[in-house]
């Protein structure tokens, strides 16, 4: 039941993320600003044929095949394998399972199109991001849980020491 309920949430968040992708692909222009919250959360669609704040995005086309699909497809069969296999935390498996839908959504749209679709950007307060999507607010949702994961366990660890 566990690995059920694991895989539905890597399904869970690379469909919201694949969702809200074609929604702006066919509702917003490109670099058209639509501001939600004032000037706080805008949506504005950029494609993005590099890593994270388009880094690699100059690269040859055959490096960044390698580091940007193969690489990244390696790993995500890696988070997969490990979620389904090795017995973990709840919340390291949780974080793993956010971590490897965002992955995957963004991988699916650099195999299918070519590059990946961000179209949202904050700026309050200290908050200021650069433009990304529902896979990247997955990616960092579950690094941080992983985290929070790492950080109980240490604090367990220490308790029983």
């Amino acid at each position: 039941m566990r690995t059920i309920l694991l895989l539905l949430l890597v399904l869970i968040n690379v469909s919201c993320d694949q969702v809200s992708k074609h929604i702006a692909r066919e509702k917003i222009a490109y670099y058209e600003e639509i501001k939600v919250i004032d000037r706080h959360f805008i949506l504005t669609k950029v494609e993005n044929s590099g890593a994270f704040l388009s880094l690699g995005n100059n690269l040859p086309i055959a490096i960044k095949f390698v580091f940007l699909s193969l690489l990244p497809a390696l790993i995500l069969l890696f988070g997969l394998y490990y979620l389904l296999n090795i017995k973990s935390s709840l919340w390291l498996s949780i974080g793993i399972a956010f971590a490897l839908g965002g992955g995957i959504g963004n991988l699916y749209d650099r195999i299918r199109h070519g590059s990946v679709t961000d179209f949202m950007h904050v700026d309050y307060l200290f908050i200021k991001t650069g433009i990304f999507n529902m896979a990247d607010l997955s990616i960092m949702t579950g690094m941080v849980l992983i985290l929070i994961s790492f950080w109980t366990q240490r604090k367990l660890e220490a308790i029983h020491t």
